[in-house]
């Protein structure tokens, strides 16, 4: 829920005729200072412990043998610009709790916008009746694996809280980096946004955690595009620098506007660039580009709950399975990715998971060998393990919990090579920066990816820029076909706010770091319309 039609507790009639008359126009700019200071207000007044022991005391009376209650409140703001005008202002609020019930092995969850003692102990009996209900299809009763009680608080490392900068400061970056791109000669359109967003999470288990956390996450972002009107043609360059969990000095501290300016002259240099060739090419790949191959053929096909066929329906399964854990050759042995929830400026960093599990590192591939999966506390027993690593996320307190995706990530070369290094090994291949469109099968094998530019190498030096380039692999290969990696200096860290799964489906903030890397004999495919090829 926003602003628009957010409410909790008793509140007085005429802030509900305001909202019933204005809730659509609210959605198109910002919410008016007095409502976001008032709900806040709301939020703060709030006593989350004395809520909680409401909860979980109804859930021990009516025989729960676990229960926990997340009381959250959730800011997002988002501005977007077109060359030299302001397109929109977006600002809202949601506030509400949810209890989450396990009776006889059977999960049952309930919630509400209103965050009051009797709505609570309403939103537990109703989650005990659902558990009851859904005991009728329950297979096989669900166990939790042990976690340790805590009672803590925790908050993401940021410099600068977004939400306290002035708003014609975040214009003003975001008109400036237009005009960065508009000064190069050719450009015609950019359009550029900054989304915020903060989670101020409590969460109180029957087994006596008791755990806080405020978390923020910023995305500055831009698109250029440059005409051909002769030709009929228009190419495009978007910016690389990605979402971060950080706070308004990412807006400060990346180069922007100096980013703003090479995108422009891409984006112009593309409208002139050659047709790739199809064929076999030697790849180096830039951060940029690779998180997303990582995410897709990696982040997914780890993900326990897929590989049970537990997202079977919506999501997919997994090429990988229980029984290949240990066994199975993923990549080539200098391949080591790590799932991290603690990872500076990652996405899907936190303090605790959404089971109170504290945050975590660990290899999902050690060696070029698969070893291990993304994992909540009842997943862990499932596959032999007696903790949980920590990936129980639901992306608002009206949403249940379920498995989620960790940062996941590429460890670099322990030697100092650079992108130079990668190119000097490479006869004949390709370079590519950015993601761009892409495609993956449901068992995340058989992929084909895009990307933003591409050059050509040529006897180990950067050459010509091409256009129209994808390649295809199945994911074993083309890990296996990596016999390069850059050292730390190359690493980079990306991701996306809004990684998508379940029914109803939930959002995910996630990131991938890694190095540049070289692949080998990689199939590359002429994207271009066949009647648009030379």
């Amino acid at each position: 829920m926003s602003s628009s039609l957010n409410c909790i507790g008793d509140v007085k009639a005429s802030r509900r005729e305001f909202l019933k008359v204005s809730g659509l126009a609210l959605g198109a700019a910002a919410v008016p200072a007095w409502l976001l200071e008032l709900e806040a207000a709301e939020a703060e007044a709030v006593d989350k412990g004395k809520l909680a022991d409401a909860a979980l005391s109804a859930a021990r009376t009516l025989r729960a043998s676990y229960a926990d209650i997340r009381i959250n409140r959730y800011r997002n703001e988002n501005i977007f610009t077109r060359e030299k005008q302001v397109q929109q202002v977006s600002r809202t609020q949601s506030f509400g709790c949810g209890v989450r019930v396990l009776l006889k092995g059977t999960w049952g969850f309930a919630s509400s916008h209103k965050v009051t003692a009797e709505e609570v102990r309403r939103i537990t009996l109703q989650a005990i009746e659902i558990a009851q209900a859904n005991a009728a299809y329950q297979r096989k009763p669900f166990t939790l694996a042990p976690v340790t009680k805590v009672a803590t608080s925790w908050r993401s490392n940021f410099e600068k809280d977004p939400f306290d900068i002035p708003l014609e400061d975040k214009i003003g970056f975001l008109l400036k980096l237009n005009e960065a791109a508009l000064k190069v000669k050719g450009v015609n359109f950019i359009n550029s946004s900054l989304a915020f967003v903060n989670e101020q999470k409590f969460f109180a288990s029957s087994e006596g955690s008791r755990i806080e956390q405020y978390i923020i996450r910023s995305f500055p972002n831009f698109n250029v595009t440059a005409v051909d009107s002769v030709k009929g043609d228009f190419q495009s360059r978007r910016s690389l620098g990605g979402p971060q969990g950080m706070g308004y000095e990412y807006a400060e501290k990346y180069p922007w506007l100096a980013e703003a300016e090479q995108a422009g002259n891409e984006a112009v240099e593309k409208l002139k660039a050659k047709p790739v060739e199809p064929g076999k090419y030697d790849l180096v790949l830039h951060p940029t580009h690779l998180w997303l191959t990582i995410h897709e053929s990696t982040g997914h096909s780890t993900e326990l709950d897929r590989a049970l066929g537990w997202e079977a329906d919506y999501a997919g399964t997994s090429f990988l399975t229980p029984d290949k854990t240990g066994k199975f050759q993923f990549g080539s042995k200098i391949i080591n990715m790590v799932a991290d929830r603690t990872q500076k400026a990652g996405l899907a960093t936190v303090g605790y998971d959404d089971d109170g599990v504290p945050a975590q590192r660990w290899h999902l591939v050690r060696e070029g060998v698969f070893v291990d999966w993304q994992t909540t506390r009842e997943l862990a027993s499932l596959v032999g393990q007696k903790t949980s690593y920590g990936c129980c996320h639901a992306d608002s307190w009206g949403s249940v919990p379920f498995p989620r995706m960790p940062n996941v990530s590429l460890e670099p070369s322990k030697e100092k090579i650079t992108v130079d290094a990668l190119l000097a090994g490479v006869k004949n291949g390709i370079l590519i920066y950015g993601d761009g469109s892409y495609s993956i099968d449901q068992q995340r094998y058989n992929f084909q990816f895009g990307g933003q530019t591409f050059w050509e190498i040529k006897n180990g030096k950067k050459g010509a820029m091409l256009r129209d380039v994808a390649y295809q692999s199945r994911t074993p290969d083309f890990w296996g076909a990596c016999d390069a990696i850059g050292g730390e200096a190359t690493y980079e860290l990306n991701g996306s706010f809004f990684d998508g799964k379940g029914e109803p489906g939930q959002s995910n903030a996630v990131s991938h770091g890694c190095p540049a890397a070289r692949f080998r004999q990689i199939t590359v495919l002429n994207t271009a319309p066949a009647a648009g090829r030379s």
